[in-house]
């Protein structure tokens, strides 16, 4: 019985360390819109300031004049990879968006974390 229960705390263990991180301990930086002719730029820096190497997940909103969302996006910018502490990751979200003449506003969160 004793093994048995030592094999799950092995097992379940890396599990429990890879679930402290949450979307508070990302930070997006330099989020800086741009459209340029027909194309649209989304660009910024992806932080981890979590103890364990994640990766997070961004949604873009884009807003009319009202306030109205008439674009939304989400998107890994790291992919599968996993984003060290401390360390950022360059994005680019703009090719996922087409330009709309109501575009007003762009908004840029963190809506999940994983370890891949």
């Amino acid at each position: 019985m004793k093994a048995l229960v030592a094999a799950a705390v092995l097992l379940l263990a890396p599990l429990a360390a890879h679930a402290t991180c949450a979307p508070a301990d990302f930070a997006i930086k330099d989020f800086k819109p741009a459209a340029a002719g027909a194309r649209l730029s989304l660009r910024g820096e992806l932080v981890n300031h979590c103890t364990a190497a994640s990766a997070a997940q961004i949604r873009i909103e884009i807003k009319d004049a009202s306030g109205n969302v008439v674009q939304s996006k989400q998107a890994w910018p790291a992919g599968t990879s996993n984003i060290a502490p401390g360390d950022t990751v360059n994005f680019d979200l703009g090719r996922m968006f087409r330009i709309q003449p109501d575009m007003s506003s762009f908004t840029a969160s963190i809506v999940d974390v994983r370890t891949w």
